[in-house]
């Protein structure tokens, strides 16, 4: 498991550094060619707009399971908790 581990890690890390190297061209461009302002301010903006977006979707489960978790506790306590916990010693 160990070896798995450490061969995975070794290739994330080769494919992370090759990765722009093979993407870039002779003149610096990369795959969407000349990066101007308005490229670097839509980015910025979907950047803006993605953050709240993911806030609110994992706040929005989070919300959900806690309501299941409590449904699932409710639902315990009403048929008389766990059995293991009847009776005496």
């Amino acid at each position: 498991m160990r070896r798995l581990t450490t061969t995975v890690l070794l290739n994330l890390t080769l494919l992370a550094l090759f990765a722009p190297v093979a993407l870039a061209q002779n003149s610096g461009e990369g795959v969407i060619g000349e990066t101007d302002d308005k490229k670097v301010t839509n980015a910025g903006f979907l950047l803006i707009a993605f953050f709240p977006l993911f806030i609110l979707l994992v706040s929005l489960l989070q919300w959900r399971l806690d309501k299941r978790k409590d449904a699932k506790k409710k639902a315990v306590k009403a048929a008389g908790g766990d059995s293991r916990w009847r009776g005496g010693w």
